[in-house]
């Protein structure tokens, strides 16, 4: 892979490429990894890149890569610069024929993320939206648990994301990530919302297969000064008339990643944590309630895709990283089974794309759409 963006001065960058290499089955072979010249050099030295594939801007990488022979050029790149400076190189990228891998959202307005579709259906070339949180094997389970029609049909969904990182006006002290993230200008329309709101939705959708039709959204700039929303409560109706409550928050001084999804059925419900990804707690409506775990084998419990997505022996924590790396190898299986000219199984194959950046983008829209007015609910429009 390339990588355009993410250098020693980012914070992503680092987890995309411990990421990458956790199954050895991806090589970081040239980047373009900072638009300072200084920084792109050291970083590109301090990962070992060959000094001809070190480049100063990704327009000269994709250049250059796609005029190497076909067993030499990198086979896809990922973009790991602030939204705003998402969309040309994935779209340059696409056009060289690259592959491609994304940081969400995945671009900086719902326009230029349909141009993206159309690109990726135009070339066929695949693309992978870093939802991270959807490579947990427990998120996998509840997902498949589901579809399976275990809890009967989905009744109400809860979910939430408080942070406190933002608590104070960190952005006016020195703060890179917080100075880009209340930046209108390099952010979007929207903060809290377009920074952790989509992963909450996302979850959401993936894990409960209903797509959001309506919602009704209400948004706040807590600290003094700050440009964009840091907190935000959003009420949700789904398909098959699922209702939902969505919370997120980067003011909830003290917390950290808080994020949590409580998913209700006829029969039972779901609930699971990323502070405790190890765990799902299933609930039942005329028998205990049931504690499944990642790692344990249980073969005849846990699905092929928790199975699949789970990396070590039960009682050995699984986090952040690992669920990361679950994106990046199914992207890779998909990738090594397309260049060998096989099918890549199910398991591989799930992993979030386009549609669900598209389905992103519509969010911050709609949520920002919804505050703005007077009327109560509005159509989810995509």
């Amino acid at each position: 892979m390339g990588m355009i963006g993410g250098g020693k001065d980012a914070f992503i960058g680092a987890i995309h490429r411990h990421a990458a290499n956790l199954d050895s089955s991806i090589e970081l072979v040239c980047g373009a990894l900072s638009i300072n010249p200084e920084i792109a050099i050291d970083s590109a030295q301090a990962l070992f890149l060959p000094a001809e594939r070190s480049y100063l801007t990704y327009q000269e990488m994709l250049q250059k890569e796609s005029d190497l022979p076909a067993d030499q050029r990198m086979d896809f790149v990922t973009i790991v610069t602030p939204n705003f400076a998402h969309f040309a190189p994935a779209m340059l990228a696409l056009e060289k024929g690259f592959h491609v891998v994304i940081e969400k959202p995945i671009t900086f307005t719902a326009d230029e993320a349909k141009q993206l579709k159309e690109k990726v259906e135009e070339t066929g070339l695949l693309l992978l939206l870093t939802h991270t949180y959807s490579g947990y094997p427990m998120v996998k389970q509840a997902r498949q648990m589901v579809q399976g029609g275990e809890l009967g049909k989905i009744r109400k969904i809860w979910v939430e994301y408080p942070q406190g990182w933002l608590s104070q006006l960190t952005e006016r002290e020195g703060n890179a990530q917080a100075a880009w993230r209340t930046d209108p200008k390099r952010s979007g329309k929207s903060g809290c919302m377009g920074d952790i709101g989509t992963h909450a939705a996302h979850l959401a959708e993936y894990i409960s297969g209903l797509k959001i039709t309506y919602l009704c959204a209400h948004l706040s700039t807590m600290v003094d000064g700050r440009a964009l929303d840091d907190d935000g409560n959003v009420l949700l109706k789904f398909e098959g008339g699922a209702s939902g409550v969505l919370m997120a928050s980067q003011v909830a001084a003290g917390e950290e990643n808080a994020l949590k999804i409580r998913l209700y059925g006829e029969k039972g419900g779901l609930e699971w944590a990323q502070q405790e990804p190890n765990t799902l707690v299933v609930k039942w409506l005329d028998k205990p309630t049931q504690i499944y775990r990642a790692g344990t084998g249980y073969k005849n419990i846990l699905s092929s895709y928790a199975l699949h997505n789970s990396r070590t022996p039960g009682g050995h924590p699984e986090g952040y990283l690992e669920a990361f790396g679950n994106l990046y190898r199914n992207f890779a299986l998909t990738l090594a089974a397309r260049i060998d000219g096989t099918t890549p199984s199910p398991e591989a194959l799930d992993y979030p794309s386009v549609d669900e950046g598209i389905r992103g983008m519509a969010f911050i829209d709609n949520v920002v759409k919804s505050h703005l007015s007077e009327q109560k609910w509005t159509a989810f429009e995509v």
